[in-house]
C-alpha cells in the first residue's frame, strides 16, 4: 500500500476510535485495521503519529475495545467542563460544581474496578448503580469531614485546596433523592447528579445501562477499563480508594459499597 494509502488507513482507524459505541466486532473494515495495528509495527507507529498530530494519544487498540483514544491538554478534542456541562445538562458551572462531578467520576471508576486485578483482567466486568456511587461519595464526604474537624481541633489545616473542602461539604448538604412530578430524579439532588454522570459515560461507550431501577444499573466496557487504567495512576484515585469505602461484593462483578444501601 502507498504512503498516502497507509496514512488514510491510519486516520480511518482513529476515526473509528472517536465513535464511542463502534466496535471492531460490528465492522469488518474496523476489525481489519485493528488487526493490522497489532501486526504491522510501521502502521502502528504511523497511526500513533497521526493521532499525536491531532492532539490525541492512543491508549489501546484491541479486538475487544477497538481504538481507545485520549485527548492531550489543549487538544481540540479535549472535553472541557462547559462541554461536559452542556451534554450532562448541568445548570451550574462553578468551581465547586466541577469538583463535585470530578468526585462522582472517581467514585464510579473505583467502584467499577476496586482492585488492581480487576484492571489487569481483560474479561472482568464491573457493575455500578446510581445508588452505590452516591453512597460511596457520601461516605467519603463523611470521612473527610471528620478528618477536617480533627485537623481544626489540632490547628492543623487538612488541605490547602479550599475548593475540595467546599465540594465535599456541599455534596453532603444536598438531598440524596427527590422525585419530580413525572417521577424522575430531581436534577439538584446528588443521585440526579450521579445519574447524569453515568448517562454521560454510557454515551461515551464506557458504560452500558442494564436497567433503570433506582436511577439505573450499568456495566463496564473494555473501553472504560482502558481509561481507568490510566486514571489509576492519578493520586486522587488512590486517595479515594485509601478511604476504604469501596469493597467487592462477590466474584461475579457485582460491586457494593461498604456502607448501607439506604444512605
Amino acid at each position: 500500500m502507498s504512503v498516502l494509502g497507509d496514512a488514510e488507513s491510519a486516520a480511518r482507524l482513529i476515526s473509528f476510535g472517536m465513535r464511542p459505541k463502534q466496535l471492531p466486532g460490528r465492522d469488518v473494515v474496523y476489525a481489519d485495521l485493528v488487526r493490522r495495528y497489532g501486526e504491522d509495527s510501521a502502521f502502528k507507529q504511523l497511526t500513533n503519529s497521526v493521532a499525536a498530530g491531532l492532539g490525541l494519544m492512543v491508549l489501546d487498540v484491541s479486538a475487544m475495545s477497538g481504538a481507545v483514544l485520549a485527548a492531550t491538554d489543549e487538544s481540540v478534542f479535549e472535553i472541557k467542563m462547559d462541554s461536559y456541562a452542556r451534554q450532562s445538562k448541568i445548570r451550574e458551572r462553578r468551581e465547586t460544581e466541577k469538583v463535585l462531578h470530578g468526585i462522582v467520576h472517581l467514585a464510579t471508576a473505583s467502584l467499577g474496578y476496586p482492585r488492581p486485578d480487576d484492571l489487569a483482567n481483560d474479561t472482568y466486568i464491573g457493575r455500578v448503580t446510581v445508588e452505590q456511587v452516591d453512597g460511596v461519595v457520601r461516605e467519603a464526604c463523611r470521612i473527610l469531614d471528620e478528618r477536617a474537624a480533627k485537623a481544626e481541633l489540632n490547628n492543623d489545616p487538612l488541605s490547602d485546596a479550599p475548593e475540595l473542602e467546599q465540594a465535599w461539604r456541599a455534596y453532603a448538604r444536598r438531598p440524596a433523592a427527590a422525585a419530580t412530578k413525572d417521577g424522575r430524579l430531581a436534577s439538584d439532588t446528588t443521585r440526579g447528579m450521579v445519574s447524569r454522570a453515568l448517562r454521560f459515560l454510557a454515551e461515551q461507550g464506557f458504560l452500558v445501562q442494564v436497567n433503570t431501577e433506582q436511577g439505573g444499573t450499568y456495566r463496564t466496557t473494555p473501553r472504560y477499563q482502558v481509561q481507568v487504567r490510566e486514571l489509576a495512576a492519578d493520586s486522587a484515585f488512590e486517595e479515594l480508594l485509601a478511604l476504604n469505602v469501596v469493597s467487592v461484593g462477590d466474584g461475579a462483578g457485582t460491586l457494593r459499597p461498604s456502607i448501607s444501601d439506604t444512605l
